[in-house]
């Protein structure tokens, strides 16, 4: 603490000499002792000042937009400088309005700069700090002593593939997961694995909303997309809408009869769904709520409540977005090829996710371990994202992973002073596929190929279809912008006209004037070339319709047609080269009361791994073909096995029983299926403390 008054007295002069509007002595002059005091005193007050009414204008602020309170953060810092120089003790000091705002964001930059050096420097003192944070914890905490059991915490890096993660290691972009999995350091001897790797194959539908679902509550069913439509509602359902993740984490309770994966003493963070958690922060099915008990996006606050995590972040935010568009100006004077739009809001979305929400997420994380919560799930976004329009082998995705894996050592050096043992699972809800998109190879949309299909006009400029990454709704959420502004239209404009929605590769075709799946016969007997067309075309890799004689019917290239039923590994049919599982994945889906009336999957090249995205993506996720249905499971070898060797873990489901037993091998408190914690509701009860997490020294050279 003296060292950081020390370096943000220095400041203050350094300041005071550079910018004319501010000043540290009377008109007459001072002496330079006089200055000097004048300085101590003004950074004295001013951090007495911050740390005791800052946190109070931030509750005060809680129903100010997350992203707009950011945008206070200078002028709140500012007007608490011209405060500190009033009332003190010297009697001298003052300065413009404007240049209070930037003395205050430099002052509050240089303490968080200082802070974190010195406890990166100085590992006895960083030790000490998460000692007292910790003990502090303790004391408030409510209710009898935890259980003596280790905690765990899973860490979702969405979009990580399996892949992504094995080359990352291999070429050191991530050294702590590396180490972890006995690869030594360059330079150092060997070292003792402490993880163990394990792929595990997604459903058909390879998105988050289909294995967070899962994996958090248990099922997936009936969640055949990204977003479908459903006739009997006459809606488009998506999955990372507010409105859309609480139905569907409804339904999911509502199945399986039980709360969720978290519903005894945990805690979600950053998540589509709540997975039973009493904690939430910033979990979208949420937050669509108004009023006192919405607590959504209570770790916004409860980060920001703290002016120099306020500052540091803003700060990195800023150089993100700067990053982002100089990355993407050298992507198109290279004519980088495949390449897609990166402009408008898009760095300012990007920034978001990789800096903001991270940061939120991460302290959000080290306030539950200090808290002794047993079980904490967290989703990073940051990969996915810029996975989606840089592509998911690029130098900025891997620049991204490196900073993932700061991340995650900053988080098992704190569990290290945490109340209890905990141990760390690294998972992911799908990888990416690169490749183009099907606009930019052909020159058209699914949508206008399927209107050709029918016979129905074909626009003559290309719409394109807009990606619906996970973030962009984060956004929305945090900006509290009603979910029904700016997005697409819901209900289809001409009632006889297909509704065409694209997920990552794969696409749904419904037809909102018949109320039921429609059928092959049915299909053909209204638009008797459609399925022709899209299952002949070159970009196309196979169709899925319901058959009146066959059930489901798969239709590829060159006329093929192969009853469901039979196909499987050893006869995949259309399904040649989409991998081992395809077969039971596609008739899995098959089965949900919203399939769609046709399913298409882009073409996979297996060789290369590239698929077609339907949206603006090259990185893309949503079908069958390539890693995007190859993610992964990193779990401490205490812990049992995930599967038996050479046994397969299929499905997000599954990956749902086995994080449950690693609960109950933990010794946590946990409740049988089926049942739910006394005083609970349907396992979604918003109710997050709002005390500050702490502050840490996470990434400064982001800024």
């Amino acid at each position: 603490m003296l060292a950081v008054w020390a370096v943000s007295t220095l400041t203050m002069l350094v300041l005071a000499g550079l910018l004319p509007d501010f000043r540290l002595q009377s008109s007459t002059g001072e002496s330079a002792t006089q200055i000097a005091v004048t300085a101590a005193l003004g950074a004295g007050v001013f951090g007495l000042l911050s740390s005791l009414v800052w946190p109070l204008l931030v509750r005060a602020l809680l129903l100010v937009p997350a992203l707009v309170l950011g945008l206070l953060v200078f002028f709140l810092n500012g007007s608490l400088l011209l405060l500190a120089l009033r009332i003190n003790p010297s009697g001298q000091g003052e300065a413009a309005p404007e240049t209070a705002v930037v003395v205050a964001a430099v002052m509050s930059a240089v303490a968080s700069a200082t802070g974190g050096a010195l406890a990166v420097r100085d590992d006895d003192a960083y030790r000490r700090r998460l000692y007292r944070l910790a003990d502090r914890r303790r004391r408030h905490a409510d209710g009898p002593p935890g259980p003596v059991g280790p905690g765990t915490v899973f860490l979702q890096l969405d979009g990580v593939g399996h892949d992504v993660l094995e080359a990352a290691t291999a070429k050191g972009l991530m050294p702590t997961v590396a180490a972890w999995l006995g690869a030594p350091a360059p330079g150092t001897g060997p070292v003792r694995a402490t993880h163990r790797l394990t792929p595990w194959r997604t459903d058909w539908s390879s998105q988050t909303g289909a294995s967070q679902l899962g994996i958090l509550h248990g099922s997936n069913h009936d969640v055949p997309a990204f977003r479908w439509y459903e006739k009997e509602s006459r809606e488009v359902m998506v999955c990372n809408r507010p409105s859309g993740a609480a139905e569907l984490q409804r339904r999911a309770i509502e199945r399986t009869g039980d709360g969720g994966l978290l519903t005894v003493d945990g805690a979600s963070r950053g998540n589509l769904f709540s997975g039973g958690a009493d904690q939430l922060a910033l979990v979208l099915s949420i937050a669509a709520r108004r009023g006192k008990r919405n607590r959504s996006r209570a770790g916004y606050f409860a980060y920001f409540s703290d002016p120099a995590n306020a500052v540091r972040t803003a700060l990195s935010f800023a150089a993100d977005v700067l990053r982002e568009i100089a990355q993407s100006t050298r992507a198109r004077l290279r004519e980088q090829r495949p390449r897609v739009k990166r402009g408008g809001l898009y760095p300012f979305i990007r920034a978001f996710a990789t800096v903001v929400e991270r940061d939120v997420v991460v302290a959000a994380v080290i306030g539950d371990m200090f808290a002794g919560r047993a079980a904490i799930y967290a989703d990073l976004v940051a990969y996915d994202e810029v996975a989606h329009h840089s592509g998911p082998h690029s130098q900025d995705a891997d620049k991204i992973l490196e900073r993932l894996d700061r991340s995650i050592a900053l988080i098992a050096q704190v569990a290290e002073h945490a109340p209890r043992d905990y141990r760390i699972v690294l998972l992911s809800d799908h990888g990416q596929s690169p490749g183009e998109t099907f606009l930019g190879r052909y020159g058209l949309t699914l949508g206008n190929l399927v209107r050709a299909g029918c016979g129905l006009p074909v626009p003559r400029g290309a719409e394109r279809t807009h990606s619906g990454a996970e973030a962009r709704s984060a956004v929305r959420a945090a900006l509290r912008i009603p979910e029904g502004e700016g997005v697409e239209r819901h209900r289809p404009d001409r009632g006889s006209e297909p509704v065409v929605l694209a997920s990552g590769n794969l696409g749904l075709v419904s037809f909102p004037d018949v109320p039921h799946r429609m059928s092959r016969e049915e299909i053909d007997a209204r638009h008797p070339a459609l399925l022709s067309t899209l299952a002949n075309h070159p970009g196309i890799g196979f169709v899925l319709v319901r058959s009146e004689a066959h059930g489901g019917l798969v239709l590829g290239a060159h006329g093929a047609e192969v009853p469901l039923d039979e196909l499987s590994d050893d006869h995949p049919g259309p399904l040649a080269g989409f991998g081992p599982g395809a077969a039971d994945a596609v008739r899995r889906t098959h089965g949900f009361p919203h399939t769609a009336d046709i399913m298409v999957n882009s073409w996979y090249d297996p060789e290369e791994g590239e698929v077609l995205a339907f949206e603006e993506q090259i990185g893309s996720h949503g079908g069958l073909g390539g890693c995007q249905s190859r993610p992964f499971l990193l779990s401490p070898l205490a812990l049992s096995a995930p599967v038996e060797e050479k046994e397969d873990l299929v499905g997000a489901e599954h990956v749902h029983r086995v994080l449950r037993r690693w609960l109950r091998e933990a010794d946590g408190p946990q409740i049988p299926v089926g049942a739910q914690a006394p005083g609970k509701g349907a396992g979604n009860r918003a109710t997050d403390p709002d005390e500050p997490a702490p502050a840490h020294p996470q990434d400064p050279a982001d800024a």
